[in-house]
């Protein structure tokens, strides 16, 4: 499937543009290493919510996961997942898993497209908190406002910069297509760590370089 089919939205184009699936892979695994994922059970059932077209799986295979899931509701992207996880096309905000079934969700980057913030992002935390077992994990990955992302976003303002760089260009289109969601989330960051931090307690929490790096563990009821 190429990036210009109609059946991949302007906002997936500009995706597949921002990096290469080797570059992406790279940048998972990084995040899954800080956030302690080489400690985690190898034979944890993890599900990747909003993962795109894989990659994030494919990290996970590589530490060894051997249980693994995806869940995504782009049927263009779920198509270019070649591995051998699970995938599932459907709503985050409705998780197709019984109760107490899984031991890790992950979220790289999905939360902040959520149309309507404050209620959408109960809806998916709740769903974590149900299919996950007690004491289960909770990561988050999510762009967070940091003197690093002001400034990515200033330079991004002038044409010249984005003519001369292809990946910047990427992000600011991206940010473009989704700016009334992406600026939401951003403004909010308050709500959004006590929702997180209301159902789950913090295991570890890192915030710099435009992201913030966050997991969590639920306590038994």
């Amino acid at each position: 499937m190429s990036e210009t089919s109609p059946t991949v939205t302007a906002w997936e184009a500009a995706y597949l543009r921002f990096e290469t699936c080797e570059e992406e892979l790279r940048k998972f695994l990084r995040r899954l290493r800080k956030l302690g994922a080489l400690t985690w059970p190898r034979d944890a059932q993890v599900v990747e919510i909003f993962c795109g077209r894989g990659n994030g799986l494919h990290a996970l295979h590589h530490l060894g996961f051997t249980r693994v899931e995806g869940v995504d509701c782009s049927a263009a992207l779920v198509a270019r997942y070649s591995g051998p996880a699970k995938f599932v096309v459907a709503d985050c905000r409705q998780l197709p898993f019984p109760d107490a079934s899984r031991d890790i969700v992950i979220v790289q980057g999905g939360l902040h497209h959520l149309p309507e913030l404050r209620a959408d992002l109960e809806k998916v935390v709740s769903e974590v908190r149900r299919v996950l077992r007690p004491s289960g994990r909770f990561m988050v990955v999510e762009p967070w406002r940091t003197p690093f992302l002001r400034f990515v976003h200033w330079v991004g303002s002038f044409r010249l910069a984005r003519r001369m760089w292809a990946k910047l260009d990427a992000l600011e289109t991206m940010t473009e297509l989704e700016w009334v969601t992406y600026d939401q989330w951003l403004r909010q960051p308050e709500a959004v760590l006590r929702r997180l931090e209301g159902d789950f307690a913090t295991e570890r929490k890192c915030i710099g370089w435009g992201k913030l790096m966050w997991v969590g563990r639920r306590e038994s009821d």
